[in-house]
């Protein structure tokens, strides 16, 4: 499998870090977007119209929107009955909105991307609050991910842009709930980092610990 990757992009990390999580291998094609435009080139358009990344090739398959990536990398992850597809599902759409807020003042506080930085960051601190509720409820059940005690499509698809956060300005310093979900996270064995997302060990130990 060929991945159109710039590792930069939480999109392209997702794809990334769940083939490490499941033991694929996945061949990457360099692309610098920024400053580069490479995926506004005639041949990459050809390829995807829309000009995003990243983009998934697997022999005659092109994939190019991240839940269908995910869906089609995750295997047992994506869930083994009805209702926790489901469930997934809701994660997964939701975790386009955390793209569309705290992935979006990134953009604008990084790379000059146009956009109303403010109303970005309170937009994706209102989505912070609702995933730290949802945690916190996790994991009074003993529970370290987002719908039950293993890591699913779910978690992979909201981890980077939750854990990018403060590039665009948003602290994660009052979700406790939420850096602990992290940290089972980057516990689990193949974890891979992209920049501004460390490995376990290179974190700073929580208050008190």
């Amino acid at each position: 499998m060929k991945l159109y990757d710039w590792v930069l992009s939480p999109d392209c990390y997702k794809a990334r870090l769940l083939a490490a999580l499941t033991g694929q291998s996945l061949t990457t094609v360099a692309t610098d977007v920024f400053p580069g435009k490479d995926h506004l080139t005639p041949a990459f358009r050809d390829m995807n119209p829309r000009a995003t990344l990243p983009v998934l090739v697997a022999g005659d398959l092109v994939l190019t929107e991240v839940p269908a990536i995910l869906i089609y990398l995750g295997g047992d992850w994506g869930g083994d009955n009805a209702t926790e597809r489901a469930r997934q599902a809701e994660w997964l759409t939701f975790s386009q909105r955390l793209a569309g807020t705290l992935g979006l003042a990134r953009r604008i506080d990084m790379m000059d991307a146009p956009g109303d930085l403010a109303q970005a960051q309170r937009d994706g601190t209102r989505l912070l609050r609702q995933l730290e509720a949802r945690l916190f409820d996790r994991q009074t059940l003993g529970h370290a991910f987002l719908t039950g005690p293993a890591p699913t499509l779910a978690d992979i698809a909201c981890f980077p842009d939750v854990m990018l956060a403060p590039d665009g300005g948003v602290s994660l310093a009052p979700y406790a709930a939420i850096r602990a979900w992290s940290r089972a996270i980057r516990s689990l064995p193949g974890f891979i980092e992209m920049p501004g997302i460390p490995r376990l060990h290179e974190l700073s130990p929580e208050p008190g610990a």
